[in-house]
């Protein structure tokens, strides 16, 4: 499958804002946006006029990469979005933030979306006690997530809970941070994602 290889803080960097892709990095004043917030490249600091399309494909490519999606598996989830009732934005981004390695990262479990799906790919998490290791994994309301037993007891992740013990976590998901178990209580509302994304022009890209 295919993988972004590059310094994912140039994604950032690119999008003029914070997508949170280097964990603790993204926190402090090393992160790339703070230090150097102009688009990378040699003419990264010339002023350019958007068009109404080339502001429509920085919303979805803001989206995109925030949750670390390709572009296939994107347009996938918005002929789901606009399947289901409701506006189609909004369903859009409850999709994306069902996915387990985003919840995982939500909930504290891991330092970042992309620790959060090589941790899922190792087998770190079960789902209703069975372990699962497929980052894409839609999880549904009542879902419960834990970390595998046999991690609990490791190094890495006692570094990664007291790393991320003061991280809040999300209204929608409820966490025993004693036990390492979380249940998927309810779908977000748009008010409860953090994302500064436009998401109505995502639906005009994509209507086109």
């Amino acid at each position: 499958m295919a993988r972004y290889t590059d310094a994912v803080c140039r994604m950032c960097r690119r999008e003029g804002q914070k997508l949170f892709l280097k964990g603790e990095r993204c926190y402090t004043d090393k992160c790339a946006v703070t230090r150097r917030s102009y688009v990378p490249g040699q003419h990264g600091q010339a002023r350019k006029k958007s068009s109404e399309y080339g502001i429509q494909l920085r919303a979805k490519q803001t989206a995109r990469r925030y949750y670390g999606v390709l572009e296939s598996q994107f347009r996938k989830y918005f002929e789901m979005a606009e399947r289901r009732q409701g506006m189609t934005g909004e369903n859009l981004l409850r999709i994306l933030e069902s996915r387990l390695d985003n919840v995982v990262y939500r909930l504290g479990l891991a330092s970042s979306r992309a620790e959060a799906r090589q941790l899922v790919l190792h087998g770190h998490y079960t789902v209703n006690g069975d372990r699962v290791n497929i980052p894409s994994y839609l999880l549904k309301v009542g879902d419960e997530i834990a970390v595998a037993e046999k991690s609990k007891q490791s190094d890495k992740f006692k570094t990664i809970i007291e790393k991320n013990g003061a991280r809040p976590v999300p209204q929608w998901l409820d966490l025993n941070r004693d036990t390492l178990k979380a249940k998927y209580v309810t779908m977000p509302n748009r008010e409860d994602i953090d994302l500064d994304v436009a998401e109505h022009l995502i639906v005009e890209l994509y209507s086109k």
